[in-house]
C-alpha cells in the first residue's frame, strides 16, 4: 500500500525570515544585490519579495546572539529566477556589488553563491528545462556539480536591475544536527520525496522538483539553531483544505503545532521553525 504523503506534490517553498543585527545593510544586499524589491519597511522589520508578493522577511533583534560555529541552521536560501538572461543579470549585479563564492552547474540548474552582510548563504539559480534533468533508473534526480562558465553566463545577461516576475524562493538549504533525524521528520513524517542523497546530505521535494529542500551535516554542527541567522522557513499548501490535512497529520504523529494567524509552526529536529500556509 502506497502511503500518501501529509505535504501534497502541489507544496512549494514560500517565504524565508532571518534574523539579523543590522537591518539596514542587510535591507540593502538583498535589494542591490539580489534584486528584490521592498515591500515594507521599518526599523524593526523588512519584507522584500518581487511583484508585491513576499520572499524575504528580516527582523532586527539586537540580543540575539551571533550564530556559533557549532549551530545548525541556514546553510543557504535559494533564490530561483525564471530565466538564464536573469541569472545572467544577478551575476553582473553580485560582480558589482558584493562578493560571490562559487558558481556551479548542477545539471538541474546553473547556480550563482554568496553570502549576505550577516553571514547567510544565497543562492540564486536558474533551472535547466525539466526533460533535461538527468535521473537514475529509480526516477530520482541525478544532481552534479561542475564549474559554471561565467564568460557565457554574462553574454546571456538581459542586464536588469532587479529579480524579474516569476522569481521565488525554489529551495532552502539547512546545516542539520543529524541526517537520520532531519530524514525521519521530512521524509518519513511529512513525506517529501528523497531526489538525491548521500551519506553527508539530503535533498528532497514536493512532487518531481529536484529539491525544496537541501539538509546537510558537512560542518559537524552539534547545537540546535538559535541566535541570528534563520527565523523560520514555510511551505505554501495549496489550499486549506490542504493546510488542514497537514495539522491533522503531524498533530497525530506527536508533533508539536503552535498556531499563528495565518497557519501554523513546528520545530525541525535541528531546532529550525517550520511554517505552513495555505496559499
Amino acid at each position: 500500500m502506497t502511503r500518501t504523503p501529509l505535504v501534497p506534490d502541489a507544496a512549494r517553498i514560500g517565504r524565508t525570515a532571518l534574523t539579523v543585527a543590522d537591518i539596514a545593510a542587510t535591507t540593502a544586499f538583498y535589494r542591490d544585490v539580489v534584486g528584490l524589491s521592498v515591500l515594507t519597511e521599518t526599523e524593526e522589520r523588512a519584507t522584500l519579495g518581487v511583484d508585491g508578493t513576499a520572499l524575504l522577511v528580516l527582523r532586527r533583534d539586537d540580543d540575539a546572539p551571533p550564530r556559533n560555529d557549532d549551530e545548525a541552521g541556514l546553510f543557504h536560501t535559494a533564490f530561483r529566477v525564471p530565466s538564464r538572461a536573469a541569472l545572467g543579470a544577478a551575476l553582473e549585479r553580485v560582480r558589482d556589488r558584493s562578493e560571490p563564492s562559487g558558481a556551479s552547474d548542477h545539471d538541474v540548474s546553473e547556480a550563482l553563491y554568496l553570502s549576505d552582510p550577516e553571514g547567510n548563504g544565497v543562492e540564486i539559480y536558474a533551472d535547466r528545462p525539466r526533460a533535461e534533468w538527468p535521473r537514475d533508473e529509480d526516477g530520482t534526480i541525478n544532481m552534479g556539480t561542475a564549474p559554471l562558465d561565467l564568460d557565457d553566463l554574462l553574454s546571456a545577461s538581459d542586464g536588469a536591475a532587479a529579480a524579474p516576475s516569476g522569481t521565488t524562493v525554489g529551495h532552502i538549504h539547512l546545516e542539520a544536527t543529524s541526517l537520520p533525524a532531519s530524514r525521519s521528520f521530512y521524509a518519513d513524517t511529512l513525506g517529501l520525496g528523497v531526489q538525491s542523497e548521500s551519506p553527508s546530505a539530503l535533498f528532497l521535494a514536493a512532487g518531481d522538483y529536484h529539491h525544496h529542500l537541501g539538509v546537510n551535516v558537512w560542518n559537524g554542527r552539534t547545537r540546535p539553531a538559535g541566535g541570528r541567522g534563520v527565523a523560520w522557513f514555510e511551505f505554501l499548501l495549496p489550499d486549506g483544505d490542504a493546510l488542514t490535512a497537514v495539522r491533522r497529520g503531524l498533530a497525530a504523529a506527536g508533533v508539536s503545532v503552535a498556531e499563528r494567524d495565518d497557519g501554523f509552526e513546528v520545530t525541525d529536529p535541528s531546532g529550525v521553525a517550520v511554517r505552513f500556509r495555505a496559499e
